[in-house]
């Protein structure tokens, strides 16, 4: 049941979590949001595209208790065995929901099976181990096991009140740049690796070796009817929610959060996944805030790997980017609606990125009734440019000259902005101008208007920067 009701950012959820030796834990804007203008299916039925339903996860109304299968919630004991076996005989029995009640339950991951729903109630913190061998090698490609993580299932979820820590901070680099000199300090005292340049801290030596390997919070691939509502989900390795090549995906009155100098630590990334919408959740994140990717939609497939999407209703505080599209955009991506969402202090509004090698077509998006204030740098940026260069690695210069990002018919409307750097920056490529893109009812203030170079056919409608109309970008 989708819920209507105004929603708090984290707030006593995520003091839950102890704060980390040597260092200062951030506290979330307690900023109440305000009621949903629409319920969900109201922004179903309005989509500027044919939405087609996103069918819901089918679980019976059956009961197991957590504690039933020997989980203690003192949060000293390992329950990671207690957590399966509790899913498995839910799953085996045909479905139902699996009661995590209030308490501290450390764990290794979560493998969730289908028809299952991992109900935390409140005052439930499921703490995952700072244990890195307990979470086991999948498959032949050394993937490192998510905290929470399901592999071609059906019908999933996870509901509640309740919080999902994923230990990240045993995980993650950190960049001095983005730490206070005391912060800093305390983050070396409580021990870890530096770079040789001392810019960059890791949790240890075998976790500057394997960075790449760092596992996503919540990932489900290839999966089908999943819902996640109401919980906490943060602290996360690296990106805190993460389905890819899913299909009927509801996102509904969620609380995503990473620190903010959590590195790569973005909020809630949707990888070419089909029939999705994102209603009503709050993010704060160390990377891009809510992001659609698409790579892998198979070159065999005409379809694009990511369609039909909705974003409604939402909060960003902290983030790369509030709304973002890329980088990886290879497999296509169309039929995206973003409607009444609120960005404040996100680096960037909304975020158009890609590159050389990582491109594809990205077409009729959508995007009205957004409110930003204190965009630290662009309000809305469209870069076909876009360098994604790890922690301590160096920028390359081999970048493919294949998969060519193709930004086009893009319908940007109802758009306030109170405080950017620049209100709009659009930079195309040569060969494939950003093209086709129309700004209505815009009303922004920044420090700079515009720049904009390789576009084709952009169209203004009461656009007003500064106080000032405008009919078509300035050139640079």
């Amino acid at each position: 049941m989708i819920r209507q009701k105004s929603i708090v950012i984290a707030i006593a959820a995520l003091l839950m979590a102890p704060a980390l030796a040597g260092h200062t834990q951030p506290q979330p804007l307690l900023t109440l949001a305000q009621d949903p203008p629409h319920d969900l299916s109201w922004y179903v039925q309005h989509a500027p595209f044919a939405m087609p339903a996103v069918a819901s996860p089918s679980i019976p109304h059956r009961d197991f208790l957590l504690t039933d299968y020997g989980a203690n919630g003192n949060g000293q004991v390992i329950n990671t065995n207690s957590f399966q076996q509790a899913i498995a005989a839910c799953s085996a029995a045909g479905g139902g929901r699996v009661i995590v009640p209030a308490g501290q339950w450390l764990t290794g991951p979560i493998q969730l099976l289908s028809h299952v729903d991992l109900h935390l109630e409140k005052g439930a913190l499921i703490q995952f181990t700072r244990d890195h061998s307990q979470y086991p090698v999948l498959g032949n490609k050394a993937t490192i096991a998510s905290p929470v993580y399901s592999i071609g299932q059906e019908d999933i979820a996870i509901t509640g009140e309740g919080v999902l820590d994923g230990a990240g901070e045993t995980w993650r680099p950190v960049k001095k740049s983005k730490m206070t000199d005391a912060q800093w300090q305390g983050l070396q005292a409580s021990g870890g690796v530096l770079s040789p340049d001392a810019q960059i801290w890791w949790p240890s030596r075998e976790c500057l070796e394997n960075d790449s390997h760092r596992p996503y919070m919540v990932a489900f691939n290839n999966c089908h009817r999943i819902l996640i509502s109401g919980v906490t989900l943060r602290n996360s390795p690296k990106f805190v929610f993460y389905p890819s090549h899913c299909t009927d995906i509801t996102l509904d009155h969620a609380h995503i959060f990473n620190e903010w100098w959590a590195q790569n630590g973005d909020g809630i990334d949707i990888s070419a996944c089909k029939r999705v919408v994102v209603y009503a959740c709050t993010v704060s994140a160390g990377d891009d805030g809510i992001c659609m990717k698409s790579s892998g939609g198979g070159s065999n497939d005409p379809a694009p790997a990511l369609e039909n999407v909705i974003v409604a209703a939402c909060t960003v505080y902290r983030a790369h980017g509030g709304f973002v599209i890329g980088s990886n955009t290879d497999g296509g991506m169309q039929n995206i609606f973003v409607s009444d969402c609120h960005f404040t202090g996100t680096d960037v509004g909304l975020r158009f990125k890609s590159n050389m090698g990582r491109g594809g077509l990205v077409h009729d998006i959508y995007i009205r009734g957004i409110d930003m204030q204190e965009i630290v740098r662009e309000g809305v940026l469209f870069d076909t440019y876009y360098e994604d260069v790890p922690a301590g690695a160096t920028r390359k210069n081999d970048r493919p000259t294949d998969k060519t990002p193709e930004f086009r018919d893009f319908h940007i409307s109802n758009i306030r902005c109170a405080g950017a750097a620049t209100a709009i920056s659009i930079t195309g490529l040569p060969q494939m101008p950003v093209s086709n893109i129309y700004f209505d009812s815009i009303e922004m203030h920044a420090g700079k208007a515009m720049a904009a170079k390789e576009t084709r056919d952009i169209h203004f409608h009461d656009v007003r920067i500064n106080g000032v109309s405008y009919s078509k970008p300035d050139s640079n």
